[in-house]
């Protein structure tokens, strides 16, 4: 499959999740009885040579409604449950509904509102890791003859309340003498002849249900006073003492911005192919090998640590509040790379946010409960979207004020679940002013504005005035936004509210003004020409990577009528049709590829390789071969692009056979 390496990746694993379907949304459910789950007590034996475990798990639970008579718990379809009963050890009527991997329990007598109640689930069941997953196409739970991992969406115990219902764990956990079980919480073992009982306690309310099986001793690394266990496997081992010294300065980093982290130490667990590039829980990152790389992932690392207080230690009230962990962790991907590399890194990275947020445009970040779990759409909304709030904050509010607010929240919401009103009235508290309006327009409404700025100069006394006009067409939208104005001397910066459609402003300068730029650091989420070319070749690399081709090409020629030389479009257009062997149609594109902008740069040495690689395939050698050298004299040697020509210039290339074939 022609791929380029830039092509996008969400945090956990965007190939897997894209199948979930663009602009999926889910059907609204029935209204259910609501119950609040506290405490769950699962007691498992795992069994690494049969790839199967047999467990019991009692959950803890108080009805919020009056007179509950039915409860619903989401659990694997691979595991079978032989009996539910009560606290009085009665079997408990329950039905299952393969769909949305629930099981409906319906109670002789209605629950009374308050009053906690027990129930406990006996059920068995393989999981190799080819089931099918609550969340279609990513895997959260396998179980191997060497290793094992059971994460929590992946739903091995009954759960209540998915991701907002917070609680309190103790795991059981029996498996063969020599492996170790790891989890969250203060842990024991106990030796039983030929087998070893782990039991892993979690106190505090919050999402303590992931463990991992491992053999073996783990990598420990000392770093900035966090010590890191690594528990990697094969090729992936070389990486953990980089991994581990690189989690303890982000520990350290991200404590000083957030304030202590529910565990001083992580443990680091390997996964494999075909789970989410990663997963935190407390205490706990697990990292598939694809994530891991053959160096340090920082971005990834940066988001999943941070995941310690954006999820672990504060976590949304419902769904619909998702931005409120996605969006400060990936967030926290920026800031680390400002800490690290700088303001301009932190910019670029800001600047791909902005264009993921806005490929949706039609539902406000406060129903994001309406979008799949895992899917591009839903990370766009709550992770890219919800960074680029976090971001416009900072910019309003100050960086003192902003980072004071982060911490203030972290601190006062400490093992519990909050909403976007809680967290803006601590932002508000810090910020010293009313910040109703942000928030109505970012994360209540949807859409983006697009500036038009009218402006004329006038000669003074003192010097020169600038009055113009900011037009938009957002008839709500409110937000304060900066103005360079360029002049024969030094420049002057103004703030100004844009308010409604249209907002005037007066600046006076010394200098005579040669030109004036509305937003000039791009501090504001917002549409202009440049960003729609690029908001569209993004949603259509997210359709090309469904093997949704016509859509992608729609989307990509959008791009086009909008800027007709962008050779990133044109090369998109040229990497579908040559997945669907269109040959020349894919020559063509290439070619108006190089012909184009040339940005970004890699294009063009992209372009003479997969021209070289047409050519081969149409037994046209010479043409072949001149393309790879072309590619070579650009020097521009983009994830490997001159080794991959120089290969190709020994050996000519010939295309993979199909699956059908």
């Amino acid at each position: 499959m022609l791929r380029n390496p830039f092509s996008h990746a969400a945090p956990a694993a965007a190939a897997l999740a894209l199948a979930l379907g663009a602009f999926s949304l889910h059907a609204q459910p029935e209204r259910r009885q609501r119950i609040d789950a506290d405490q769950y007590i699962v007691e498992a034996e795992i069994s690494p040579a049969t790839q199967s475990l047999t467990a019991k798990t009692t959950v803890r639970f108080t009805p919020v409604d009056d007179n509950v008579t039915a409860a619903s718990f989401e659990l694997n379809n691979a595991l079978n449950v032989s009996k539910v009963v009560d606290a009085a050890g009665k079997q408990i009527p329950a039905s299952r509904n393969q769909q949305d991997f629930t099981i409906r329990l319906s109670f002789e007598q209605p629950l009374p509102k308050g009053q906690p109640q027990t129930i406990t689930f006996f059920y068995d069941g393989k999981l190799t890791g080819n089931e099918d997953s609550p969340v279609y196409g990513i895997k959260f739970a396998a179980i191997h003859p060497d290793y094992a991992f059971l994460l929590y969406p992946a739903r091995w115990f009954p759960v209540s309340g998915y991701s907002t219902d917070r609680f309190a764990a103790e795991m059981r956990i029996t498996v063969p003498a020599g492996y170790t079980v790891v989890g969250s919480g203060l842990d024991s073992r106990d030796t039983q002849g030929d087998k070893t009982l782990y039991t892993i306690k979690f106190e505090r309310p919050s999402f303590p249900g992931s463990i991992a099986v491992v053999k073996g001793d783990p990598v420990r690394v000392a770093s900035e006073g966090v010590t890191t266990t690594l528990y990697f496997r094969g090729n992936e081992a070389a990486q953990a003492q980089a991994y581990g010294d690189m989690t303890g300065k982000m520990m350290t980093y991200f404590g000083g911005l957030y304030g202590l982290p529910p565990y001083a130490n992580l443990t680091l667990i390997e996964t494999e192919d075909g789970a989410p590039n990663g997963y935190a829980a407390p205490g706990l990152v697990f990292l598939a090998p694809r994530g891991i790389g053959t160096q340090v992932n920082s971005k990834l690392l940066a988001n999943q640590t941070s995941r310690q207080w954006w999820e672990d230690l504060v976590s949304p009230t419902t769904r619909n509040q998702l931005w409120l962990e996605n969006g400060p962790a990936s967030y926290s991907e920026m800031i680390w790379a400002e800490h690290e590399r700088g303001p301009g890194a932190l910019e670029q990275m800001r600047r791909d946010a902005f264009v993921e947020a806005l490929t949706v445009d039609n539902v406000p970040a406060i129903q994001s409960s309406r979008l799949d779990d895992y899917s591009p759409e839903l990370w766009a909304l709550t992770g890219s979207k919800g960074a680029a709030v976090m971001s416009m904050l900072r910019y309003i509010v100050g960086d003192d004020k902003f980072y004071k607010a982060l911490k203030n929240f972290t601190q006062q919401f400490a093992w519990k679940s909050a909403n976007t009103d809680d967290f803006r009235k601590v932002v508000e508290d810090a910020a010293g002013q009313d910040l109703g309006y942000f928030f109505i327009q970012w994360i209540e409404s949807s859409g983006a504005p697009e500036f038009k700025l009218d402006y004329t100069i006038f000669r003074t006394q003192k010097g020169f005035r600038v009055m113009g006009k900011v037009s938009q067409d957002l008839d709500t939208f409110r937000m304060p936004v900066d103005l360079k104005i360029e002049t024969e001397g030094n420049p002057e910066e103004k703030r100004i509210e844009v308010v409604g459609t249209s907002s005037e402003f007066s600046v006076d300068t010394f200098g005579k003004p040669r030109n004036v730029i509305i937003d000039p650091n791009n501090r504001v989420l917002r549409l202009s020409p440049q960003v729609r070319v690029a908001v569209a070749i993004r949603r259509g690399e997210q359709f090309a990577e469904l093997s949704e081709f016509g859509e992608a090409i729609k989307e990509y020629q959008k791009a086009l009528e909008t800027n007709r030389t962008s050779s990133l479009a044109s090369y998109r257009i040229a990497e579908v049709n040559f997945l669907q062997n269109n040959y020349q149609q894919a020559a063509n594109s290439f070619r108006e590829a190089l012909a184009g902008d040339l940005d970004p740069k890699w294009t063009e040495v992209w372009s003479h390789i997969n021209l070289g690689k047409i050519f081969d395939i149409t037994g046209q050698r010479e043409r072949a071969v001149s393309e790879y050298n072309l590619a070579l004299r650009t020097k521009d040697d983009t994830q490997g692009a001159l080794e991959e020509a120089g290969k190709y210039l020994k050996t000519p290339y010939e295309r993979k056979k199909r699956m059908d074939q």
